[in-house]
């Protein structure tokens, strides 16, 4: 299986034997050793990975971010408050969320937003998200930097399972943005969101780039302009 090139390996105590975990690549484990190494607590473990499981492989990636991919995670998040808060509509959102459907798949994509949801029907206190109480997330965003050509693939595959209605991810690199939609366990690229109904994610990759050469504060009265132009 393609898999980014592993950047350190770490030790730890599975269920019944000690092994080896390569972060950023996917490994063959059932879920009961998948949640094992997730819950280690030693900090120079697994204390600060993000987890990932589908189809009985795993996948730990350090949650460490650089400078230009925080700013890109920030940037989207602030986009999308943005646009919801102008259009209006409801929206929720949650960053570095653990999405699980018990014993099956598990994400932790780094933005997941519910939209047109009442708050009574919001996941609430501080287990992960179970999709066997809550519905899935409507959007879910990962922002990949070493990790990117993996978010196109394997976890698109797992964002199908989970069931969202729509998947973005960043390219932090080429300071752009790919957009699916999900429906029957499929997905296609799409141009324009739909569940932010008439957003160009070409805004969105436009936003990215004026990060090399203009503050927060002069994007977001960019982005208005834009919005409100197509209101």
């Amino acid at each position: 299986m393609p898999a980014s090139p592993p950047q350190s390996t770490i030790q730890l105590e599975s269920i019944n034997h000690s092994s080896s975990i390569i972060l950023d690549h996917w490994q063959r484990g059932t879920w009961e050793e998948f949640i094992a190494i997730a819950q280690q607590t030693n900090p120079d473990n697994c204390q600060n990975s993000r987890g990932y499981y589908y189809n009985g492989w795993m996948r730990l990636e350090p949650t460490r971010s650089g400078a230009d991919q925080a700013r890109s995670h920030a940037m989207v998040a602030s986009l999308v408050g943005l646009y919801a808060a102008l259009a209006p509509m409801k929206l929720a959102g949650y960053v570095n969320p653990i999405i699980q459907r018990c014993q099956h798949q598990q994400a932790q994509p780094h933005l997941a937003f519910y939209i047109d949801r009442d708050l009574k029907d919001l996941p609430t206190g501080n287990a992960p998200i179970d999709l066997d109480r809550f519905d899935p997330p409507t959007l879910v965003v990962e922002v990949g930097a070493s990790s990117f050509a993996d978010d196109v693939g394997m976890k698109r595959l797992l964002y199908e399972r989970l069931g969202v209605a729509e998947y973005w991810v960043v390219n932090v690199e080429a300071r752009s943005i790919i957009g699916f939609a999900i429906a029957d366990r499929g997905s296609r690229e799409i141009q324009v969101s739909q569940v932010l109904p008439g957003l160009e994610l070409s805004i969105i990759t436009e936003a990215l780039q004026r990060l090399d050469r203009e503050d927060d504060g002069q994007i977001t009265r960019w982005l208005i302009d834009q919005f409100q132009e197509k209101s």
